[in-house]
């Protein structure tokens, strides 16, 4: 069911995985620091926890609490920020205290500064980054509306009401100490 704010940030908070409009697609999200929602977000994309996921934030102190900012260099930093807010995904080397349900089997983690105003909403209301990945299941297209995420997932799903921005493809995916692009967006 197509939710408001505030009923989104209680199901975030009750540790249940909810969907949300993002720059191309519906992303699934869930709280980046409860186990059990993540295991629930893995189990429900038939997701390899070894992949690992992407976090999604409203500005990059949201991120800090999760990747090793010491080890980017000013300009590697500069690259980033450049991108940001906007569709570039960053693989950056993780905190060791990261949950290897985070970052799969690597030691680093992809995170992303959205310019998507929901997104931006939700991550301040929240207070932290989202777990993100895209809205489907395993061998479906995206969803790119509340609907198709209803139809996917079911009529109770919480669903943050709202419209997906205008990009066809997903994120381009970049390694923040190589600048190599691992994804083309």
């Amino acid at each position: 069911m197509s939710l408001e704010f505030t009923s989104i940030i209680t199901a975030l908070n009750n540790q249940q995985v909810i969907a949300y409009p993002t720059e191309a697609v519906f992303g699934l999200g869930c709280d980046p620091d409860s186990e059990q929602a993540l295991r629930e977000l893995l189990a429900l994309k038939q997701r390899p926890w070894e992949k690992g996921l992407i976090l999604i934030a409203a500005e990059y102190d949201q991120l800090l609490p999760y990747i090793a900012d010491s080890q980017l260099s000013e300009s590697q930093r500069a690259a980033i920020f450049a991108s940001w807010p906007g569709p570039v995904t960053w693989v950056i080397p993780a905190k060791p205290t990261t949950s290897t349900l985070l970052t799969g089997h690597f030691n680093s983690l992809a995170v992303r500064v959205s310019d998507h105003p929901l997104v931006q909403q939700l991550c301040r209301e929240f207070g932290k980054p989202l777990v993100s990945t895209s809205a489907n299941l395993s061998g479906q297209e995206p969803c790119r509306s509340a609907n198709e995420v209803l139809q996917q997932f079911g009529a109770a799903f919480p669903v943050l009401a709202g419209n997906v921005g205008g990009r066809l493809n997903p994120s381009e995916i970049r390694d923040a100490l190589t600048g190599e692009q691992i994804r083309q967006g």
